[in-house]
């Protein structure tokens, strides 16, 4: 929704205040000399609460409020960030930004240079059903423990459960004029049952296949947990005495509660164009897409398009307008068109170093306090248009296997080659799943295993997943995106067997 946003409160601030603290920390900034500048003020409101076994062991809740100044001086940035929301501290930040511009003037590559931008002047609440923070602490403690007792009951001899919840609360403003109020909230459930076979000194565990959402308490009430615990303490008993997984190379089937995953590192980090152009290389380095492949590179197959949504209901990385102030449908472009790579991931004052004349809505600041850096917006495999049930993508696989649920990972420094685990793994025989298997995960390099990709199923399999928890940047910050997919098929990928008696 969009509308003037003058006569309500924000966070226990009167509206008409932040415009007056916006007016002075914009206009202290012209006067210093800034040929830009924008003002975040916000609060980030967190409750975590975690149970194990037959207790609850930790509920925490907290708030933090704070603002985040930054100036373009010279064609450097300069930022400051703050907890105190009144006058005096507004103008100390804009010095602070300013001093900051100055120093980083010396040693600056190339100078930052901001396209044309619009004004917005808008208000975007995210549609949710029931608050999160409404439910009583009582209320989910009990849904937790009853989670815990479900999977103990079916064959789990340990569980630990937990519920994490957000909601952010932000005024943008900058020197073009924009004005804008945005509220969002996220909540995130998820346990981990275990089983034991002590004579075979063995343990095997199956995770919360829930993801986390852009959504309210309903959702959690709603999404089936008490059940799945159960199903997730006979799976994790079952793997105990799962054939284990024959090393080779396979017709590898991967569910979208695995596949989410795999986009977010092997697309979604190796195309966000600060990696690529050298600025960040903390948590797996930069990567192996260059400027030049614009347009050129083959990432995959024909059947595959991979779309960056900032609309797209539910989802963790849902919002009005960015942190740079970009509007929504600014994120909304492939970056992977029919195999073809499109488009890198950009913020504000990055487009101009690969000669594109405008970014496209991908900055977030984990805090008010926090730099807006480029961040992921939803970044999603396209389902197959033509009709394809599972039971049709499976139908010509005769020596394959089915991976689902998302495991350990890891990736080299350029975001090539990746090896991924999982929570389930299934074989496939001449077109139907088979028996349970235990201890695989699958390896390749990142063109490769796209275009091996031969397979979609159609969107009435697709499924959005995502996380909580991104980690970029020194100091780290903390990103939520989700990633949707149908289940996809890919020919000839490596499978390993990942048991300590392999």
């Amino acid at each position: 929704m969009e509308s003037s946003c003058r006569s309500r409160s924000a966070f226990g601030l009167d509206r008409g205040l932040l415009y007056d603290l916006a007016d002075i920390a914009l206009a202290a900034a012209r006067q210093g000399g800034a040929s830009y500048a924008d003002l975040r003020i916000g609060e980030t409101r967190r409750e975590y609460a975690f149970a194990k076994d037959e207790r609850l062991e930790n509920f925490d809740e907290r708030a933090s409020q704070g603002f985040g100044l930054r100036v373009l001086l010279d064609g450097c940035w300069g930022f400051c960030g703050g907890r105190r929301l009144d006058p005096s501290s507004l103008r100390d930040g804009v010095e602070r930004a300013l001093e900051n511009a100055r120093a980083v003037k010396p040693i600056q590559f190339q100078p930052i240079e901001l396209e044309r931008l619009p004004a917005h002047e808008a208000e975007w609440i995210m549609p949710m059903g029931v608050d999160p923070f409404e439910a009583s602490a009582g209320e989910k403690a009990d849904l937790l423990l009853a989670i815990i007792a479900s999977a103990r009951d079916h064959g789990a001899d340990f569980c630990s459960a937990s519920l994490s919840a957000a909601r952010e609360e932000r005024f943008f403003a900058n020197s073009l004029g924009s004005r804008i109020h945005q509220t969002r909230t996220r909540v995130a459930p998820n346990f981990q049952a275990a089983a034991i076979d002590r004579a075979k000194g063995r343990l095997a565990t199956r995770d919360c296949l829930t993801p986390a959402r852009g959504a309210g308490w309903d959702y959690v009430l709603g999404a089936g947990l008490i059940e799945q615990a159960a199903r997730a303490g006979e799976e994790a008993r079952a793997k105990l005495d799962a054939k284990p997984v024959t090393p080779g190379d396979y017709e590898l089937v991967i569910d979208p509660t695995n596949l989410w995953l795999t986009i977010h590192e092997t697309v979604g980090h190796s195309t966000e164009l600060d990696r690529v152009l050298g600025w960040e290389a903390n948590f797996a380095g930069t990567s192996f897409v260059k400027p030049h492949m614009l347009n050129e590179l083959r990432f995959g197959s024909e059947l595959m398009t991979i779309v960056a949504d900032r609309a797209q209901p539910g989802a963790l990385a849902t919002i009005g307008y960015d942190d740079d102030g970009a509007p929504a449908k600014a994120a909304e472009f492939a970056i992977v068109e029919k195999g073809v790579f499109r488009n890198f991931q950009m913020a504000l004052g990055q487009a101009h170093l690969i000669g594109l004349s405008h970014s496209n809505g991908c900055a977030y600041a984990d805090s008010p306090t926090t730099f807006p850096i480029q961040r992921m917006p939803n970044i999603s495999l396209k389902p197959n248009p033509r009709k394809c049930s599972f039971d049709d993508l499976i139908n010509d696989v005769e020596n394959g296997i089915y991976v689902v649920g998302a495991g350990s990972w890891s990736i080299d420094q350029q975001r090539d080659n990746f090896q991924f685990g999982g929570q389930l793994f299934y074989e496939i025989k001449n077109g139907r799943l088979g028996e349970l298997l235990r201890d695989g995960a699958y390896q390749g390099r990142n063109t490769q295993f796209w275009n091996s990709l031969s397979g979609l199923c159609d969107e009435s399999a697709y499924h959005l997943d995502g996380t909580f928890t991104c980690g970029k940047a020194e100091p780290v910050q903390l990103a939520p995106v989700s990633h949707g997919s149908p289940p996809a098929l890919f020919r000839n990928v490596r499978v390993l067997n990942t048991s300590d008696d392999a």
